[in-house]
C-alpha cells in the first residue's frame, strides 16, 4: 500500500508522523512510503534519510494521494479536500471534536484518532500521549529552569551558600513523573500533588515529597483512584481542601509546574490569581494545560495566556502549548514508532487495504470515521 507523510501545516508543528526509521520498518513490510520533501527537516531529518531508508520524496499533491495518510495533526480543510475518499487517516485527531470528526466522515475518511488508544498493557507502545506527555514533563522543568533566575540546585561557595529551588508539580500523571525526575537530576527540592492516592508511591519514589490531602469519605477515595489512568473530577469539599494544602506550598515555591488535564474536558483551575499574587517576585509558573481551561483560554492557572510568557504580580508564567514539538527530534521518534505500532494492526504486512478487525479493542477505540459515539474516559 502507498503510505503518505506530509509535512505539518499547524503553526508551531515540528514534529513528524514517520522517522527514517520507522519508513525503513513500513518499507520492510511490503509497502511503499511517500514523504513530503522537507516534512522532517524541522525534526533533524533530511530527505536524503528518507531516501536512504528506501522511501520516495514526492510533493504534497503525492503524499495526499495515498490510501493512507499518517500525520501528526489533524488536516485542515485544505488538506481534507486533497484526499481522497476512501482513504485512511491515523494521527492525533482530536476525538472530542465533534465538528472536526463530522467532516472526516462525510469526506469518506476512515480515520483513527490515537489519543483514543486505551491505557492497557498491550496498547503502551502506541499510547501518543504517554509518549508526548513524557517529553512534555522533561521540557517543562528545562523551560523553568531557563525562565529562572537563579540556580536549580544547592551550591556552595567561597561567596556563600546557595539554596536549592523549591518546585512544586500539580498533577503526577506521566508529564508530572517526568517533571520530578528531570527536577531531581537539577538538583531541585521537589513537592508534587495528586489526586490519585496510588501515585503518592511513585512520586516520593522519583525524589519528590507528596503533598497529602486526606479523604473524608469512602466516595472521595473511590473517585481518587480514576478510570483507565485518567484522573477524574473530585467532589468540591475535597478540592477546598486540596486548595488549601496547595496554596500553602505554592507560595514558598520557586518553580510551579502544572499538568492537570482531563480529556474530553476544561482543564481544573490549580492555581488562583490569589495564589499567584502569594509567590515570591521571580517564580516561574509552567502551565502545560495552556489553552484548556475553563472558559477556553488560561489553563490550570486563569493568568496563563496560550502561547506566551507573561509576567504577572512579578510571577514569570509560560503558557506553551505545544512542549513537545520543542524537542520535534525525539518526539516523532517515539511518536513515529507509537504510529508504526498502531499501523501494523490495520494493515498487515504486503496488504494493499486497511482491515478495521472486529475483535481489537485499540483499533474500536481509535476509530473515529466513519463516524462513532465517543465515550468519556
Amino acid at each position: 500500500m502507498q503510505i503518505g507523510v506530509p509535512a505539518e501545516t499547524v503553526a508551531g508543528e515540528s514534529r513528524v508522523a514517520v522517522t527514517p526509521e520507522t519508513a525503513k520498518k513500513l518499507v520492510a513490510l511490503g509497502h511503499s512510503v511517500l514523504v513530503q520533501s522537507g516534512a522532517g527537516l524541522a525534526a533533524a531529518a533530511d530527505d536524503a534519510a528518507y531516501e536512504a531508508a528506501g522511501a520516495q520524496i514526492t510533493d504534497v499533491a503525492g503524499v495526499f494521494g495515498c490510501g493512507l495518510i499518517l500525520k501528526v495533526r489533524a488536516p485542515s480543510a485544505r488538506e481534507l479536500e486533497m484526499m481522497r475518499p476512501g482513504s485512511a487517516l491515523v494521527g492525533m485527531l482530536n476525538p472530542f471534536d465533534s465538528a472536526g470528526v463530522g467532516k472526516l466522515a462525510a469526506a469518506g475518511i476512515t480515520a483513527f484518532a490515537l489519543e483514543a488508544v486505551p491505557r492497557t498493557t498491550r496498547a503502551q507502545s502506541m499510547d501518543v500521549l504517554s509518549s508526548q506527555a513524557n517529553i512534555a514533563g522533561y521540557k517543562a522543568v528545562m523551560i523553568a529552569a531557563d525562565r529562572y533566575q537563579r540556580f536549580f540546585p544547592m551550591l556552595m561557595t567561597a561567596a556563600g551558600t546557595v539554596k536549592a529551588a523549591r518546585v512544586v508539580i500539580l498533577g503526577v500523571g506521566v508529564a508530572g513523573l517526568q517533571a520530578i525526575a528531570t527536577a531531581k537530576r537539577l538538583g531541585a527540592s521537589i513537592e508534587a500533588s495528586d489526586v490519585r492516592p496510588s501515585v503518592k508511591e511513585q512520586a516520593e519514589s522519583l525524589g519528590a515529597k507528596f503533598i497529602d490531602v486526606p479523604y473524608e469519605t469512602d466516595e472521595e477515595r473511590e473517585i481518587a483512584e480514576g478510570v483507565g489512568g485518567y484522573a477524574r473530577p473530585m467532589p468540591q469539599s475535597w478540592l477546598d481542601r486540596q486548595k488549601a494544602a496547595v496554596a500553602k506550598r505554592v507560595a514558598q515555591a520557586d518553580i510551579v509546574i502544572t499538568t492537570a488535564l482531563i480529556p474530553g474536558r476544561a482543564a481544573p483551575t490549580l492555581i488562583t490569581e490569589e495564589m499567584v499574587r502569594s509567590m515570591k517576585p521571580g517564580s516561574v509558573i509552567v502551565d502545560l494545560a495552556a489553552g484548556k481551561g475553563p472558559d477556553g483560554t488560561g489553563g490550570n492557572c486563569p493568568l496563563t495566556e496560550a502561547d506566551r510568557t507573561v509576567v504577572k504580580h512579578g510571577v514569570t508564567l509560560v503558557g506553551e502549548t505545544n512542549l513537545p514539538a520543542l524537542v520535534a527530534a525525539d518526539a516523532s521518534a517515539l511518536y513515529a514508532r507509537n504510529v508504526l505500532d498502531f499501523v501494523k494492526l490495520v494493515l498487515p504486512k504486503g496488504a494493499d487495504a486497511i482491515s478495521i478487525p472486529d475483535d481489537d479493542e485499540i483499533v474500536a477505540a481509535c476509530v473515529i470515521a466513519p463516524e462513532r459515539e465517543t465515550e468519556e474516559i
